[in-house]
């Protein structure tokens, strides 16, 4: 097969220009192009200088439908309106759809939703390997112990981080409630403050932590009377994230339209 054309979308940014050396290094792949809003600073910058590979004659652009009309696959870790909007122009272009945006409503759901009879959507809140062995297990534990062991997660990420719990957390978090069998939006509580009374059994709690450069901490704690189970996973490497990101655009590559998880990618 040919080698794949992968485009970045907001490849300006720290996940950006990450994408773009992995990319750059992966055999079978080529940097098609990225993007960036009309307004950032980096529009019409060469995109190999950008993220220290020296120039490659590619300019970032503020047109994603230019970028997405020449290339196999777009790598999307950006926001979430701007996530809808390229999922509508993969589907009319018909290409895969790598999606790492955090912090997704159910309004951009349905919208995804809506673009993956078309686009081969793969979309995952965390795209490392790691990780994704963390969810599985989670959903084992949490389906071999009964409600006497309470289940929180915690994670902790970078200051500049803007959503809360993070998309790993709520992965983490639903695969803990697919395993107990119960629906995480009745079970989910996210914030404790003040007299809030004893935790209500069957609960799934978060707490979020924010400081530092701190690429991404999480743990899923099973705590009953007299004994704890903790699966931890921490991420010191950026790198970890755009590996998987570029696997799974070429996972996609030829599949047809979906949407399909990082699970799907890894066969776990």
């Amino acid at each position: 097969m040919s080698e794949i054309k992968i485009a970045v979308m907001g490849a300006a940014g720290r996940m950006g220009r990450e994408l773009v050396r992995t990319i750059a290094a992966t055999e079978g792949c080529r940097i098609a192009g990225g993007t960036e809003p009309a307004s950032s600073k980096f529009v019409g910058h060469d995109i190999g200088t950008l993220a220290g590979l020296g120039e490659l004659g590619i300019k970032v652009s503020s047109d994603p439908l230019e970028v997405i009309a020449n290339c196999d696959a777009i790598l999307d870790f950006t926001v979430p309106a701007a996530t809808v909007e390229f999922a509508g122009l993969a589907a009319n272009a018909r290409i895969v759809h790598v999606i790492g945006t955090t912090g997704l409503e159910e309004r951009h759901e349905a919208a995804i939703a809506a673009a993956a009879r078309h686009a081969t959507i793969v979309k995952s809140g965390n795209m490392s390997l790691g990780v994704n062995l963390l969810v599985a297990l989670t959903r084992r534990v949490a389906a071999a112990l009964d409600a006497d062991f309470d289940i929180e997660v915690m994670e902790m990420h970078h200051r500049h981080k803007v959503d809360a719990p993070s998309g790993t957390a709520l992965m983490l978090g639903e695969a803990a409630a697919i395993g107990r069998k119960v629906e995480l939006k009745d079970k989910r509580v996210s914030t404790r403050d003040g007299q809030t009374g004893a935790r209500r059994r069957g609960d799934i709690g978060f707490a979020t932590l924010r400081g530092g450069n701190v690429v991404g901490e999480h743990t899923v704690i099973f705590a009953a009377d007299g004994e704890r189970i903790e699966l931890s996973h921490k991420a010191t490497d950026r790198g970890i994230f755009a590996r998987g990101a570029v696997k799974a655009a070429q996972w996609g590559r030829g599949k047809g339209p979906g949407i399909f998880s990082m699970s799907d990618v890894l066969g776990i």
